[in-house]
């Protein structure tokens, strides 16, 4: 079960920079001239999570394996890409199949890097891109409208159901008419299913990466303040990152990666902060299982029940689902492992309907 974050941005705002941070290497050519990322590059990163090494020095395992999260880095971005200007289509496409956007906006000033709207204006360029999306989930809402006019026109059940997506269309088409994403929009548990079907590229979680100079790696500066302040007002997140700073620490070895953080002030690479951020953005959690062999981090949206917590591992785990051993991530560490927490009562068995919890650490008993 992969879950893709895609990361956008008009060019040279160092989307690329930090794309090879990441993945810590040059897969991605960070030139200084727009459309140097033609494909989208592809990188798979490991969730820092201090939890997994807790567990694992507990059960004496082998080996660990952290939980995993692929980032898109996704082709620049120019005004008219709804129009199929620059690589407009292409974008659009892309940007389909991930199920969340950061968006990388440029909070430095640099006159050897040009900008291609030639000011430094981050939320301007948050909004050239959002725009962009809107009028494409405007383009495509207004597609579907004949067809299922047509429908809503019968007496059955289908023409029910084509009369409320109907309605649930004019709502979304409102709100990003007055220039806000689809996510604005307001619907019922009911139609949550309907709206998922829509599939509005401004209806997939935002998260808003500030890309700032050395000296405001730690605190920010004036741009990035003011991109908070806009995130907050349409519902998405914010991290603080210089991708220059990472695309440096990504080079050096633990130790002298852990000094010159240190000389920053920063407790840890500003990578680390955002990987949990698009972590959390998907709302993802993790789960564990932890033995002799491997200590292993596994990924889950919340609110999966256990088989198909269980079917993460392997299908057959779903299929054959008997229960699940359960025990709370704080009471394996407080009572030393799996053995001391059975004992002291501490280990639930846990059957079809458990909802999964963060931290959970988990055996699952299942028939062949």
């Amino acid at each position: 079960m992969g879950f893709k974050c895609g990361i956008v941005g008009l060019p040279n705002v160092g989307k690329s920079t930090l794309f090879n941070a990441l993945t810590q290497t040059a897969a991605a050519e960070a030139a200084n001239y727009p459309f140097c990322t033609i494909e989208p590059n592809i990188g798979e990163v490991p969730v820092p999570d201090p939890r997994l090494d807790k567990l694992a020095e507990i059960a004496g395992s082998k080996r660990k394996i952290a939980t995993r999260l692929t980032f898109v880095d996704i082709a620049g971005l120019v005004k008219g890409a709804s129009k199929g200007e620059g690589l407009g289509n292409q974008f659009l496409a892309h940007i389909r199949e991930v199920d969340a956007i950061a968006y990388v906006l440029r909070c430095f000033e640099d006159d050897d890097i040009t900008h291609v709207e030639g000011r430094i204006d981050p939320l301007a360029d948050a909004e050239i891109v959002e725009t962009e999306l809107m009028l494409a989930d405007m383009e495509s809402l207004e597609k579907r409208k004949p067809a299922l006019e047509k429908k809503a026109k019968a007496a059955d059940r289908s023409g029910k159901e084509a009369k409320a997506t109907l309605v649930l269309i004019e709502r979304v088409l409102a709100v990003l008419q007055q220039g806000r994403p689809a996510r604005m929009a307001e619907y019922s548990d009911e139609e949550r299913p309907a709206f998922r079907q829509l599939q509005l590229l401004t209806a997939k979680p935002v998260l808003y990466v500030c890309n700032v100079d050395e000296e405001s790696a730690a605190e920010g500066n004036a741009y990035s303040r003011k991109v908070a302040q806009h995130a907050a007002q349409v519902g998405a997140e914010t991290v603080i990152i210089s991708a220059q700073i990472e695309q440096e620490l990504a080079q050096l070895d633990e130790a002298t990666r852990r000094e010159y953080l240190a000389e920053l002030g920063l407790e840890e690479p500003g990578l680390n902060r955002l990987i949990r951020a698009g972590y959390k953005l998907l709302d993802l959690i993790t789960y564990f299982t932890a033995g002799p062999n491997e200590t292993r981090a596994w990924t889950i949206r919340q609110g999966t029940l256990a088989p198909q917590a269980a079917g993460v591992i392997h299908s057959d785990f779903e299929k054959g689902f008997i229960r699940a051993e359960t025990i709370a991530f704080d009471d394996y560490v407080a009572l030393g492992g799996e053995q001391k927490a059975k004992e002291a009562g501490k280990m639930r068995l846990e059957g079809k309907d458990y909802v999964v919890q963060d931290g959970d650490v988990l055996l699952f008993r299942f028939a062949n």
